[in-house]
């Protein structure tokens, strides 16, 4: 068994303009502050890092990840959540999703998937020179508007939007297998691969691609109503990356897992501050041991109620009170007596 690294937390939900949030010095100083020993970082925000000078320089990342260091910060992981989600953008989304990207790819689908594909290729250079080894993004969705049933599908679509997805993706996962890197998919509503089921859909046709791994959030679980318990086990081999991050669902005569399109507050699913929730973080962390799952446990704040400074830092003392540090040997061995092949077959009277 091993034991979870952490805690560690995702910039994402608070990178900002105002001090401390708004330079890589102050954040992860900040961060140290609220006694994080790790950060994730998205990749996209050139408030925090300059992903192209990353992805040439290894002379600017030693740099970038030595100011961390010596703030107590280790950098866990980059994120290309949003850059991901841009390989694959349905028609219906090519306006809401254009404020992902470079102003120069606006209004341009084609020109805008091209740009991502390359955002995305440049972080995985990037997390090599940095010297990580697993990196966070979403799939992107061809096939989202279509997840409730009605009108019927036609036979083939859903094949149709996976085999064009895999196709996208493969040349990315193989340039992940030439840095060393693994892809780990968010399981995520809004996403092609938002359950178990879709992910083996997904990583069949890319050849079982061995860079292809799953981002774990029960929180997502939680609001899809799924076992997020035994979707571990199902897929202990393929989870390479843990956001530890609460929800709840609650639901009523007047709304369920839909929402009614109500604000995420007055939802019956919305996601909570750590301890806030109904996720089961003792038995997932037990689970986690269990399986030998020896990353880094990563809290991604998202609350419709609390403050976040205080759901972050709540969030790391959470973690921390979570955190299994294995035993090294079995907890019967006082009890122990020596033995050998001859006493074991004396034993079952053979």
């Amino acid at each position: 068994m091993k034991t979870i690294k952490g805690p560690a937390l995702f910039l994402a939900q608070f990178a900002g303009d105002s001090a401390p949030f708004d330079t890589w010095d102050g954040i992860t100083k900040w961060a140290k502050e609220m006694v994080y020993d790790g950060v994730q970082v998205p990749s996209w925000d050139a408030r925090l890092f300059d992903l192209d000078k990353a992805a040439t320089s290894k002379t600017y990342c030693d740099e970038w990840k030595g100011q961390a260091a010596d703030n107590g910060i280790t950098v866990t992981e980059l994120s290309t959540h949003l850059q991901g989600q841009l390989v694959a953008v349905h028609p219906a989304y090519d306006l809401a999703f254009d404020g992902f990207a470079a102003p120069s790819v606006h209004g341009d689908p084609k020109a805008r998937q091209v740009w991502a594909v390359e955002q995305v290729k440049k972080a995985l250079d990037a997390s090599a020179h940095l010297g990580l080894t697993a990196q966070a993004t979403f799939s992107g969705a061809l096939a989202w508007p279509y997840v409730y049933p009605w009108p019927q599908r036609p036979a083939g679509l859903v094949e149709a939007a996976f085999d064009e997805l895999a196709k996208r993706w493969r040349p990315i996962l193989d340039h992940a297998e030439d840095r060393g890197v693994d892809l780990c998919y968010e399981i995520h509503p809004g996403e092609d691969l938002h359950d178990g089921v879709t992910f083996e859909m997904f990583l069949e046709r890319v050849g079982n691609h061995k860079r292809a791994k799953m981002l774990y959030d029960p929180s997502h679980y939680v609001l899809q109503c799924l076992d997020y318990l035994d979707n571990i086990d199902i897929y202990k081999d393929v989870i390479g990356m843990f956001h530890v991050k609460d929800a709840e669902f609650n639901p009523t005569g007047r709304q369920g897992v839909y929402g009614g399109y109500q604000p995420w507050v007055d939802r019956a699913g919305r996601f909570r501050s750590l301890g806030d929730g109904q996720v089961d973080f003792g038995a997932i962390f037990s689970k986690m041991a269990a399986n030998d799952f020896d990353g880094w446990a990563v809290v991604e704040w998202e609350c419709a109620l609390k403050h976040p400074e205080d759901g972050a830092r709540e969030g790391a003392q959470f973690v921390r009170d979570h955190i299994i540090r294995v035993t090294p040997h079995a907890f019967d061995d006082f009890a122990a007596g020596g033995t050998d092949d001859a006493m074991n077959r004396k034993m079952l009277g053979l």
